[in-house]
């Protein structure tokens, strides 16, 4: 491999040899010092590669997605993500994000048997330590008290040319996608599935409505798709036809503008009977948008919630009788506000859904693999447009779809190594 082989760090875009790990690396950086805004948040760092632990594999990192999780690790709310891990012990003061990703095995843990390098892989987002007493008991990772959402509550995300994931975490890259294409499904591709289908009773049955909040976003486009592919209608709510356009090329039944509707945002007290009156008039008029789209009075049987604040008692409201409203965020505000009335008179389900499982990662995994549901990418950033791409999604100025962000591979268009 002659004096290639011994460089201290690679540009961006200049791949090692297989299986070469330098000292360093390129990375987009947060800084508790930068919290703010992304575009000034990120920056573009010289860090040390990270040493592996057992059950550890080094990822070469060829694409990265854009996910909301970063423009709150930005701004160091909810959560303040570095603080939180130093508490914890952690002795880093930065964080390198990025929760979604595709790329080539560098080097593996002791432990690891499941990849090898070489291996082309994408990886969920579900992190946890095997050495839990909750885990080692038989528990459930999803519930143990550690587990975290890798590049978001962990360090060593995708945002760097080498990125740290546990061996579970790896599954292999649709041989048919682009690197770009590849990097960005996983996360919203894996929240969707266990959102529709990890909780009976309420998994989607052949001709169950489905109403999908931001149905054009990363999330909201996965999520139609899936609901199609499980026999689901689902109906897509957007911010303009011509996002629900969009939607409706994914499988959508049709869509409802939410431009047209005035009542969002907490509901008003039942005992004011002005203002809840007025709100009220307008959750039946978003009621009946839907019918219009069925094209029958047929309410959703499963609500696909992610807004949160804004929408939560409208979702419940218009949820059918026996029904779910399922949450997996809240990008509108945390605080929500419903009338217990409808909610359990109805019998209604509220159910909070994080992440997903290794087995519904791989069901989601072999979908895409498939060709039934496409990873719906909408902008590829290079490198340096990090900030850029988490600023547009922090000001909803993002295009339909997934966004994406080309680390090591050096080009658009390549499915395997150049």
């Amino acid at each position: 491999m002659g004096a290639r082989a011994f460089k201290e760090i690679y540009d961006i875009g200049e791949m090692p040899p297989t299986g070469h790990v330098p000292r360093y690396m390129h990375a987009q950086v947060i800084r508790r010092s930068r919290y703010g805004e992304p575009r000034q948040a990120f920056q573009v760092e010289r860090m040390e590669v990270p040493s592996l632990g057992p059950d550890e594999v080094l990822l070469y990192v060829m694409a990265a997605g854009i996910n909301y999780n970063n423009v709150w690790a930005a701004a160091g709310q909810p959560l303040d993500v570095i603080q939180a891990r130093q508490r914890a012990g952690e002795p880093h003061d930065f964080h390198i994000g990025g929760s979604d990703a595709s790329g080539i095995v560098y080097a593996v843990g002791s432990d690891v048997t499941s990849v090898k390098v070489g291996d082309h892989v994408v990886v969920n987002d579900n992190w946890w330590d095997r050495n839990d007493p909750f885990v080692k008991a038989g528990g459930d990772p999803m519930y143990s008290p550690s587990f975290r959402i890798w590049g978001y509550e962990t360090n060593w995300g995708s945002f760097a040319q080498f990125a740290k994931v546990q061996a579970h975490q790896c599954h292999p890259k649709p041989p048919q996608l682009t690197w770009e294409e590849a990097g960005g499904y996983m996360l919203v591709g894996t929240t969707a599935y266990r959102m529709l289908a990890g909780w009976p009773e309420h998994t989607v049955r052949p001709g169950d409505v489905v109403l999908v909040w931001g149905g054009s976003g990363g999330l909201g486009s996965l999520a139609l798709q899936i609901a199609r592919e499980m026999g689901g209608i689902p109906i897509a709510v957007v911010s303009s036809d011509e996002r629900g356009a969009y939607c409706v090329k994914l499988g959508a039944k049709g869509y409802v503008n939410r431009k047209g509707f005035d009542h969002w945002g907490p509901m008003p007290p039942s005992g004011n009977v002005e203002a809840y009156g007025k709100w009220l008039a307008g959750v039946r008029k978003f009621g009946r948008a839907i019918w219009d789209v069925l094209g029958e009075r047929k309410s959703p049987r499963i609500v696909f919630e992610h807004p949160g604040q804004d929408t939560i008692p409208t979702s419940v409201f218009v949820c059918d009788a026996g029904g779910m409203v399922v949450i997996c965020g809240a990008t509108s505000g945390f605080d929500a506000t419903l009338d217990l009335r409808y909610h359990w008179v109805r019998q209604k389900r509220l159910q909070g859904s994080h992440s997903a499982t290794d087995q519904e990662a791989a069901a989601l995994n072999r979908l895409v693999a498939e060709g039934k549901v496409s990873p719906c990418l909408s902008r590829v950033f290079n490198f340096q447009e990090i900030s850029l791409a988490h600023q547009l999604m922090h000001q909803n100025h993002h295009p339909p779809g997934n966004m994406v962000a080309l680390v090591g591979a050096p080009r658009t268009g390549l499915k395997g190594v150049a």
